[in-house]
């Protein structure tokens, strides 16, 4: 491939790169691949979830700054490029029923006007490869299901110059692959869980696939395992740095790297989208791609 390999992973807060295909990013940056973070809203509405910092009158007041200030460092760990779409958080409704979403949130905007915002960056970066979400958002927060519905609608509308003309938003492109992230697959816990429990040790998943019996989730096809245990670290030190977000003690790092290593040393994804030819299964994102330069 004679044409630098470009990534583009849209998130919908920050703390989301750092927790869904993190290592494999960085995983890319070390080979030298170009991977750009787009980030649609700020996190203002997120929960401060470490309990350290619950309370503090600073982080309350100035959430929008210390989350900015959080995605900066996270995204030098990482080594990647990033950008902010510019939506306000939607926070989490709860509730039965569920109260109406907030005015002018990310949730509630124009599928059309907010996927022309990324047509914009994806024109820009010209990038081969963009990772998102399901149609369920990986879970059913709004910003996640809206973060699914423009990336979607800005994967062809990059390549359309009638729907989002070149002098408005730049010449057009066509990404070659979309994928869905799943690292939190049924797999890959069924399998984290029984390690544990064989090495006689506590696992936090037994609630989890208790909730996924329950539900009668469907389960998604994953078709891209992307190897990247070496970077596993990398990625747990830039979750770190979204302190607000989360607790170093938590259920994120109960698993021991030694087994997270050994039973499942790949990040997992879903071929949504392929303008190329390419197998199943892939442990490259780029597969299909880096032999068609």
């Amino acid at each position: 491939m004679t044409e630098k390999l470009r990534l583009m992973a849209v998130h919908a807060h920050p703390d989301d790169e750092s927790s869904k295909g993190a290592a494999t990013m960085a995983k890319y940056v070390a080979e030298g691949v170009d991977v750009l973070v787009v980030t649609c809203t700020g996190g203002e509405r997120g929960s401060i979830l470490n309990p350290k910092l619950q309370g503090d009158p600073y982080i309350e007041e100035n959430i929008h700054e210390v989350r900015r200030k959080e995605m900066d460092e996270a995204r030098e760990i990482l080594g990647v490029q990033q950008t902010w779409l510019g939506y306000v958080d939607s926070g989490l409704p709860e509730g039965d029923p569920l109260p109406p979403l907030p005015e002018g949130c990310f949730g509630l905007v124009d599928v059309e006007e907010a996927a022309g915002r990324l047509v914009r960056e994806i024109r820009s970066f010209r990038p081969q490869v963009v990772t998102t979400y399901d149609e369920n958002g990986g879970y059913p927060h709004p910003d996640h299901i809206m973060t699914h519905r423009i990336s979607m609608a800005a994967f062809d509308g990059a390549a359309d110059a009638e729907r989002f003309p070149e002098a408005e938003f730049g010449p057009v492109f066509q990404p070659a692959k979309l994928y869905y992230n799943q690292g939190f697959n049924r797999q890959r816990t069924e399998a984290l869980h029984e390690a544990l429990l064989a090495r006689g040790l506590e696992s936090p998943y037994g609630d989890w696939l208790k909730r996924w019996e329950e539900s009668e989730r469907t389960e998604r096809t994953l078709t891209t395992f992307v190897p990247a245990a070496d970077y596993f670290e990398i990625r747990d030190k830039a979750l770190i740095a979204h302190a607000t977000q989360i607790d170093p003690d938590g259920g994120w790092f109960r698993i021991p790297m030694e087994i997270q290593k050994e039973v499942w040393p790949t990040e997992d994804f879903e071929l949504a989208r392929s303008l190329v030819e390419t197998s199943l299964p892939e442990d490259d994102l780029f597969a299909g791609i880096r032999d068609n330069g």
